[in-house]
């Protein structure tokens, strides 16, 4: 299938989802996480934050994790009109505000920017990834942009809800492939 057609199916999908479902996944997701993961070996993990009203894995689960247990720095995402985004560290103190989308994101004012250069994992967002590592995700090209400015030896984990299809037919050369990606029932690896 189409990435078109793919994101409307798995949007679809992922609004079926009960908040229990969610909270159930997200928690296999991250128990799978930590499980696999030399985690103490990443000195700084990039990830988004879960946009509830999509039905998006809860990703605070594996930060509240990472902030207890772990000494890691956390780094998470400012989207821009222009298709960039920008990085900043997640603290106690960190700032939040709404976007156009009402995203809460980090402030651009009070909060610490941070360099992608400086990240070692990132957890990756999607609607649904095929077997050789590729994803569709909202459609708009943050990730892909983002993922090409990171160091090549950065650790690229996606997280879905569901299963991997068997292939998406308008793969280019722009979309960049992930290592691995974490479902609820197992860690698929494409390196």
């Amino acid at each position: 299938m189409s990435k078109q057609d793919l994101r409307k199916e798995y949007l679809q999908k992922r609004k079926a989802l009960t908040e229990t479902e969610v909270e159930d996944f997200s928690r296999k997701i991250r128990d799978w996480f930590f499980r696999s993961n030399p985690v103490h070996a990443y000195a700084t993990v990039h990830t988004f934050l879960p946009i509830r009203r999509n039905n998006e894995i809860d990703t605070c689960l594996i930060i509240n994790t990472l902030q207890k247990d772990f000494a890691t720095d956390i780094v998470i995402p400012r989207s821009h009109e222009d298709g960039t985004m920008s990085h900043y560290l997640l603290t106690k103190d960190t700032v939040f505000e709404e976007n156009k989308w009402k995203i809460s994101e980090p402030s651009t004012v009070g909060n610490l920017r941070s360099s992608v250069f400086s990240i070692d994992l990132v957890l990756i967002p999607l609607l649904c990834f095929d077997k050789k590592g590729y994803r569709v995700g909202y459609g708009k090209g943050y990730y892909d942009r983002f993922l090409t400015e990171c160091r090549p030896d950065v650790l690229k984990i996606g997280l879905s809800i569901f299963e991997p299809i068997d292939e998406i037919i308008d793969v280019t050369e722009f979309d960049i492939k992930m290592n691995y990606c974490i479902t609820p029932n197992k860690i698929w690896s494409f390196s």
